[in-house]
């Protein structure tokens, strides 16, 4: 009698990871859903219509004066990433880049991020930043102590606030949480 037991459990257990395997083997996945996994999603969420090519961007930076602003969606490449936290990130524009910043600091992108496509919803704007930042943001480029030296004037920039974020999906992304302010 107890091998019978024995025979029909180990009957139902195959039977039960048989049936698992096969629901893994064969997922029901549509085009949506397949473009919706593409990314991974950063921040506040948004449409990814209306978009525009980055190069486009760089066109409208080009007729900005600093203190100009835009609404926009763009689509790019990130160049460069901040290697401590990934709070920022530069993406080339047309013939330059614009530095990236997270509204409020609400989150940051992947710090091994280089290279991949992004999605950002924000604002573009023209400004004037000043040599203490620009030298913080080639300290946390990496940049060697002599060529944070060598900053010695402040630039006209093209900035961006993005207020979300979609970055193309890889293996292992290292994202660091933002820090919560406490209420």
């Amino acid at each position: 009698m107890k091998q019978f037991i024995i025979a029909v459990f180990a009957f139902f257990l195959l039977i039960g990871c048989k049936e698992q395997k096969q629901e893994e083997e064969m997922p029901a996945i549509n085009d949506e859903q397949v473009q919706e996994m593409a990314f991974m999603d950063y921040g506040a969420e948004f449409s990814n219509n209306d978009v525009i090519d980055a190069m486009e961007l760089g066109a409208m930076y080009k007729t900005m004066k600093v203190g100009d602003t835009t609404a926009v969606k763009v689509k790019g490449i990130i160049a460069e990433v901040c290697v401590n936290k990934g709070c920022w990130i530069k993406m080339p524009v047309g013939d330059a880049s614009a530095t990236v910043k997270f509204k409020d600091y609400g989150f940051f992108l992947p710090k091994n991020g280089q290279g991949k496509e992004v999605i950002l919803n924000g604002k573009a704007f023209k400004n004037i930043t000043p040599v203490e930042e620009l030298r913080h943001y080639a300290e946390d480029a990496g940049k060697s102590k002599e060529e944070v030296a060598a900053i010695t004037e402040e630039e006209v920039t093209l900035s961006f606030v993005a207020d979300g974020a979609l970055v193309e999906k890889f293996d292992n992304p290292d994202v660091e949480e933002a820090a919560k302010t406490e209420e």
